[in-house]
This record gives C-alpha cells, structure tokens and sequence, in this order.
C-alpha cells in the first residue's frame, strides 16, 4: 500500500529548531557550525531541540553557502594494528571541538591506492588532507596545490621541508635508542623493519642505527636487515630467520612495537630466553609493549599530542588563520625489562 504525501511526516527544519529552542533561526546555525561561539546553555537548549525534532542539517546546501564542507580527510597506512589509533582518536576530538567531520581510509602500505583516495576524498569535497609521511610522488602534491587543499603530514619532521607538518625526528629517535643499546655492550646488532623503499619513517629509524653505530666504531656492514610487513607473526618469522644465522645478534631493533612483540613471542617459542640470551627493542609505545612479557623496551611517541597539534594545524589552514607550519614532538626512551647487557 503507498503512502499517502499527506499522511508524511513533515521535514523539520531549521525555523521549526529556533522556534522550539525560543532563539533565533541565526543562533542555531551558529551552534551546528561554530558551537564553540555559543554560550553552553543556549547550545544545549538548540541540541535538545535538535534530538527532539530529529533535524538533519542539509549538508549540500550548506556547503554550497560556506564553499566548505567541514570535511576533513585523514589517510593511514593501516587499521590492522594501533599505531596510528592514538593519534587520529585525539585528531578527531580536536576537529570535533569546531564542529569539523573526520573521513579517513587506509591506504595499506600501497602508493598507488593512497594516490587514488586521495584524489577521492579531495572529489567528495574534503577540505583539508591529514597523510602519514612525506614520501609520494610530487604530482600528488602539485594536485592538491592546484585544488588549493591544505594538506598537514605527521609521524615525520624535517624542518626544511615546505609542507606543513606536525611529527618527531625518526632518525634521532631511533638513534637514541641504539645508542643506548651500544652503551650495554651490544655489538653485533639487527634490525627488523618494514619496507623500506617507500616508507621514510623506516628510512629514518635504520639511518638512525646505522649513524649511531658508526659513530661507536662498529661497522654498519655488520648490521643484519630484515625487511618484512609489520604484524606480529612477520616479527617472529623474520626472529626465526635471524637467530638460524651463523652468529646470531646480541639484541633485535624493531621498527615498531608490534614488530617486536612478535619477536619476543617467537623467541620463547625458540627457547630464547629475552633479556637473558636475546635483547629486543621497539618504536612506538603502544600499550601493547607495557603487557608484553617482558614488557618492551621502546620508543616513546606522543601520539595523542601529535594527532591533537596536526587537527589544530589544519584547522587553521582551512579557516585562513595565522598559526605555525612546524610542530616538533618529542619522543623519549622507555627503558624496560626486554633489554640487558649481552650474555656473557
């Protein structure tokens, strides 16, 4: 049976919301777009009308008025494992506090599927891109030039770069911590990271220990280099694959924590006993690297601080307002029970 037109529910509108909430018709666009230039009790009075009408604002209309769609888009190489949770959980708040919606995609480690999202989210009228890393074709960057949108990176600083960015130095970070390695009397030292030829940040972390070996003396052709992608059972199949070497290392540097807790778990499967015969190390300082047993050593990354400085930073790119273009974060060591001197 098809209902009649006039039986239908009307549409409530945004007359119908000042009307309830008793303020005007210019009060309630003012608290769905800037809620943060409204006084909390007339805001609250606006949302309850809202709630009780089951008014949904016309997006189309309104960004056709604003030439904005309040739309922000984020990218991240993946949504397997909780690296980068933290961080956008603290973007998205940030945007939420001025009325601002988060889009976001993973693009799976692959340049060529984070191109065509990107092109996506700039055709479905994201104002502003939030990436992960400096590293992609600069044709990618001359198109969001052209399409004027801003686009913030982060997870990477480089105070020459001409992007905006809001990240940590991952050459010093990880730096830091092999020197902190070579100080215990480790020697002969290896890596597991991921990819490397796309991906600046492992770039970085391996440059880091390389530099830091070299500075110590000790030959970075001595360095052992597994490449893998980042999950916890690749950490303990490339743990496997170094400890089968002829002279296995002292002490694993991972390029992330879940990297390294594949590598511990791997390692008791082995009969390795971690600290004991085996140090490990990670990046990142995920909460899984506090329950590990024992719990991991690693890199401190402020994530929340990073996601909430990128979500301030773009904001202000899209409302043309003035503000900084380089936020520096520090990271620092957590020094756990998965690192010791070398046996013996």
């Amino acid at each position: 049976m098809k209902m009649d037109d006039t039986n239908r529910e009307r549409t409530p509108t945004l007359a119908d919301v000042a009307h309830l909430a008793n303020v005007s018709t210019a009060t309630v666009s003012r608290c769905l777009n800037s809620p943060d230039q409204v006084i909390e009790k007339t805001r609250n009075k606006v949302l309850e009308a809202v709630r009780q009408l089951g008014y949904a604002p016309n997006f189309n209309a309104r960004a056709l008025a604003a030439k904005r769609t309040n739309t922000i888009g984020a990218i991240i190489p993946t949504m397997e494992n909780a690296i980068f949770a933290r961080g956008l959980q603290a973007f998205q708040e940030e945007l939420g506090r001025s009325g601002m919606t988060l889009l976001v995609a993973s693009s799976s480690y692959q340049a060529d599927l984070e191109e065509e999202q990107i092109r996506t989210l700039v055709s479905r009228g994201a104002d502003a891109l939030f990436l992960i890393g400096y590293h992609r074709d600069p044709k990618i960057y001359e198109f969001l030039r052209r399409q004027s949108i801003p686009v913030v990176v982060a997870w990477v600083f480089d105070p020459t770069a001409d992007i905006p960015t809001v990240g940590f130095d991952n050459f010093a970070a990880m730096k830091s911590m092999a020197e902190q390695v070579i100080s215990m009397g480790h020697r002969k030292i290896a890596m597991i990271t991921g990819a490397i030829q796309e991906n600046d940040r492992a770039r970085e972390r391996l440059r880091g220990i390389e530099g830091a070996m070299s500075e110590a003396g000790i030959p970075v052709e001595s360095l052992t280099i597994v490449e893998t992608s980042y999950g916890i059972d690749e950490g303990g199949a490339a743990l496997e694959h170094l400890m089968a070497q002829p002279v296995p290392p002292s002490v694993v540097m991972c390029g992330n924590d879940v990297l390294a807790v594949g590598a511990i778990a791997k390692a008791k499967e082995l009969g390795v006993k971690v600290p004991e015969n085996l140090s490990v190390t990670g990046f990142d300082d995920i909460e899984i690297s506090k329950i590990s047993s024992p719990s991991l050593t690693t890199v401190h990354v402020p994530h929340r601080r990073m996601g909430t400085e990128a979500a301030k930073m773009l904001i202000n790119l899209v409302s043309k307002k003035d503000g900084q273009d380089k936020v520096l974060i520090e990271t620092s060591l957590e020094i756990r029970e998965s690192l010791a001197a070398p046996a013996g």
